[in-house]
């Protein structure tokens, strides 16, 4: 969704600006592309110092303009490095750099984060799924679906509680992840409320393109004061002998372009986001309570003539708690509660990493993240 904003802002950029700007436009588009390209490869969270690259692109295209609306002027490489330090005490581009900074940092620090939130979680469930079973478990896995079968009694459903006592003990590792699990769905939903909400992603990252326009009008209108500021600090350059023609370049007037808003759309993900992660954060302590209703279809909790592990009757031992520690006594699954699985450990201490940079993000501070554009 946010690239997709991205891509149409760069689209409506490249439909709008040959028309109103001319050579302005097209004899920079290098300019524009690059600095799309830099927002994505930030978005995708490669090593990227969003705020340098705004900062460069600004530069790079004063340089650019001074030029081409002065084209009377020989203008060195050097002249511009003094032209740039005394120009943007003066502000060519007014406001916009520096609004577009602050509202375009946070709102793709939210962004990023947020994508990156789901990719560690969806990340986490699909190492975690691989982590095999011990062989315990495999035994009581076996005991508790077909000895039913081996007995005569292919009809009788086993004990709701001798099958949460099995697959607690079966899954008392993946418990563990409960906790941190929770605080990053917790994380993401506050994530979700400052896209939606303050950090305004929608119009910061779809409108980009008219921030621009903005900016290059300000220039324009103040070309002649920029000019002669630049000219007292940085001396006169010399006249262009070859003469250019700079009709087509002073375009200017003020720009017009269509903001189409798509914040129902981001509210409705946003929404529909919050009620799945919502959903999601008891995920791993009601697994076995899914699991033995749904998979091995376990009989009700009041029924007493079930299969009990080793006849049709009562469950009379106690449901274990969760998590490891939970199952030091359990009477189903032996479990040695000293020997945490590290694989389910490691994916803990990711939660926990991904949650603190959320947490960072929610506040508008930047983190780094791996590329993930591979």
């Amino acid at each position: 969704y946010f690239q997709d904003l991205l891509n149409k802002s760069e689209k409506a950029l490249y439909d709008a600006f040959p028309s109103l700007y001319g050579e302005l436009y097209t004899q920079n588009v290098k300019v524009f592309k690059d600095l799309y390209s830099e927002l994505r490869r930030y978005y995708r969270s490669s090593n990227i110092n969003l705020e340098e690259a705004l900062n460069e692109f600004w530069t790079r295209l004063l340089e650019r303009l001074f030029k081409l609306l002065n084209p009377q002027y020989h203008i060195t490489d050097e002249y511009l490095d003094c032209m740039v330090k005394h120009a943007e005490q003066h502000k060519p581009f007014g406001e916009v750099p520096r609004e577009l900074k602050l509202k375009a940092t946070r709102a793709f620090i939210a962004a990023r984060s947020y994508a990156q939130g789901f990719l560690v979680g969806s990340d986490v469930v699909r190492k975690v799924s691989q982590v095999s079973l011990s062989q315990e478990c495999t035994r009581a896995i076996m005991k508790l679906m077909y000895c039913p079968h081996c007995r005569g009694m292919a009809s009788v459903r086993p004990c709701n509680n001798y099958c949460l006592n099995v697959v607690k003990g079966c899954l008392a590792n993946q418990a563990d992840l409960s906790t941190e699990w929770k605080y990053l769905m917790d994380s993401l939903m506050g994530v979700a409320d400052r896209i939606d909400g303050p950090y305004n992603v929608d119009t910061v990252i779809g409108t980009i393109h008219m921030r621009i326009a903005e900016a290059i009008s300000n220039l324009q209108e103040n070309k002649d004061s920029i000019t002669s500021k630049v000219f007292q600090g940085c001396g006169n350059p010399k006249i262009n002998t070859k003469g250019s023609s700079s009709e087509d370049k002073k375009r200017r007037g003020k720009v017009t372009l269509e903001a189409k808003s798509s914040a129902q759309a981001l509210e409705m993900l946003v929404l529909d986001a919050k009620g799945n992660l919502t959903a999601l954060k008891t995920y791993w302590i009601t697994l076995p309570s899914s699991l033995c209703s749904k998979k091995v279809m376990a009989s009700s909790v009041s029924d007493d003539k079930c299969w009990n592990g080793m006849t049709k009757g009562s469950y009379l031992p106690e449901v274990m708690g969760d998590g490891l520690a939970n199952q030091i006594n359990n009477p189903e699954v032996e479990v040695d509660i000293t020997k945490p699985d590290m694989t389910i450990r490691q994916q803990i201490m990711q939660l926990k990493i991904m949650t603190n940079r959320l947490g960072n993000a929610n506040i508008g501070n930047d983190v780094d993240f791996q590329d993930t554009s591979e």
